[in-house]
C-alpha cells in the first residue's frame, strides 16, 4: 500500500524526492492511516481544485486496501 501512496504522489509533484509517507498502526477499529508529506510547493499539485485529485488518491488507496481486506485513511500534512 505504501508503495502504491509513493508511486501516485511522486507521478504529481514537481520534486520527486520531497515525498514521504508514514504509517501508523491500526487503531482499534482497525484502520491504518498513511500521511503523504511533499514539498510545500506541491500541495496543489497533490490536493488539486476543489481537493479533486486529493480525492482520487483516496478512492484508489481505499480500493486497492479493500481488495487486500485492509482498512485505510490517506492524510495529506503539510
Amino acid at each position: 500500500m505504501k508503495e502504491l501512496l509513493l508511486a501516485l504522489a511522486k507521478g504529481l509533484v514537481d520534486d520527486p524526492d520531497a515525498v514521504t509517507v508514514t504509517v501508523d498502526e491500526p487503531d482499534a477499529e482497525g484502520i491504518t492511516f498513511y500521511h503523504l508529506r511533499v514539498a510545500q510547493g506541491d500541495m496543489g499539485r497533490v490536493i488539486g481544485k476543489q481537493g479533486r485529485i486529493a480525492k482520487a488518491i483516496r478512492t484508489i488507496m481505499k480500493s486497492a486496501a479493500i481488495r487486500a481486506g485492509e482498512k485505510i485513511s490517506v492524510e495529506i500534512d503539510e
